[in-house]
């Protein structure tokens, strides 16, 4: 049983940072959108979080992707004067996403999820492993 509780912990993981990595593509989708007139509030970041979730038929804690966040850090300003989103000083706000710390959040959510990913895979050969010791 410890086996098949160590795959469904670990396919919780792969879950969370599926969710986490459509979040971070939404944001990097959304890097360079605008509001259509001065007064509308360009793509405002998202940030997901995670939770721990108790799974009574494993009795084990599992991970969840939790509530998402909204950044609320100031928006970028940039001066573009004939845009129709600027302000009458000609500077546009443009959304607090930096694709650089989305990549990077990227990359980090795919490393963990290749982790729970290595970890389902080595269970399962243990799994197959043992089958085939009390077969023998």
């Amino acid at each position: 049983m410890d086996f098949v509780k160590s795959i469904f912990i670990a396919a919780s993981g792969l879950k969370a940072q599926n969710g986490r990595m459509r979040i971070i593509a939404e944001n990097i989708a959304n890097a360079d959108s605008t509001g259509r007139t001065p007064q509308e509030d360009p793509y405002r970041r998202k940030i997901p979080t995670f939770s721990t979730e108790l799974d009574r038929k494993l009795r084990a804690d599992v991970v969840a992707l939790g509530p998402v966040e909204l950044d609320n850090t100031d928006f970028k300003t940039r001066y573009e004067p004939g845009h129709p989103a600027a302000d009458e000083s000609g500077y546009v706000r443009t959304p607090n996403v930096d694709t650089l710390i989305e990549m990077v959040d990227m990359r980090e959510a795919q490393r963990s999820y290749e982790a729970n990913l290595n970890l389902i895979t080595a269970t399962r050969r243990m799994l197959q492993k043992t089958i085939e010791i009390l077969r023998a």
